[in-house]
């Protein structure tokens, strides 16, 4: 929902440190690869009940997910980059509920999946825009820096960035809050349906 009014500052905020690294030869997809690992790495500390750690673990991720595309933008970006970053981020969203789930099943993994399914319904709706959206030539011009079109909606990066961070603050509430969010994915979801509709029902000329 800020993602938009956000990405000048986290620009501005890991502009100096992309450049540090990109002066370096450090590649963006290596950067990639190791927040994913960082994302990884949380997964396995939530499953064995270790919040904290899986809380610095996810921002480390986050941290790492900005300052690829600094780099990208730096060294100059790529197809692959673009690609990469998506993918990575799709399944790291699911990590993170699926470590709480295997950390306390009885009570935890319910809520995870209908989390996860959530994630299923704001991601593919997200793609599905996207692929169309490049086909017909179309740009997103709240986010000009972006590898791909970015369709916006209530439940975006950032809130699902502070959501995690809540569920590791407050673990014994994993469920209000999987459910809460999920609820808000779902309303993401039928948003970005009617947009596709609404979008892509021109009749071809």
């Amino acid at each position: 929902m800020i993602d938009a009014r956000i990405l000048p500052l986290q620009k501005a905020a890991l502009q100096p440190v992309a450049a540090f690294l990109a002066d370096r030869h450090v590649k963006a997809d290596h950067l990639s690869l190791l927040g994913f690992l960082m994302g990884l790495c949380a997964f396995a500390a939530l499953a064995f009940g270790a919040w904290s750690t899986a809380l610095l673990l996810i921002l480390a991720n986050r941290v790492l997910d900005g300052l690829d595309g600094a780099v990208a933008r730096l060294q100059g970006p790529t197809e692959r980059g673009a690609y990469l970053d998506i993918a990575l981020d799709m399944v790291f969203y699911a990590l993170i509920p699926l470590g709480f789930a295997v950390a306390e099943p009885a009570v935890n993994a319910l809520p995870a999946a209908v989390l996860i399914v959530s994630f299923v319904g704001t991601g593919s709706s997200f793609l599905a825009f996207s692929a169309v959206a490049a086909k017909l030539g179309r740009k997103a011009p709240e986010f000009p820096t972006k590898g791909i079109y970015y369709a916006g909606g209530l439940a975006e990066g950032f809130e699902t960035i502070v959501v995690f961070l809540a569920m590791c603050l407050f673990p014994g509430q994993f469920a209000i809050i999987a459910y809460a969010f999920a609820a808000l994915c779902a309303l993401t979801t039928v948003i970005r349906w009617r947009q596709g509709w609404l979008a892509f029902s021109e009749e071809p000329t």
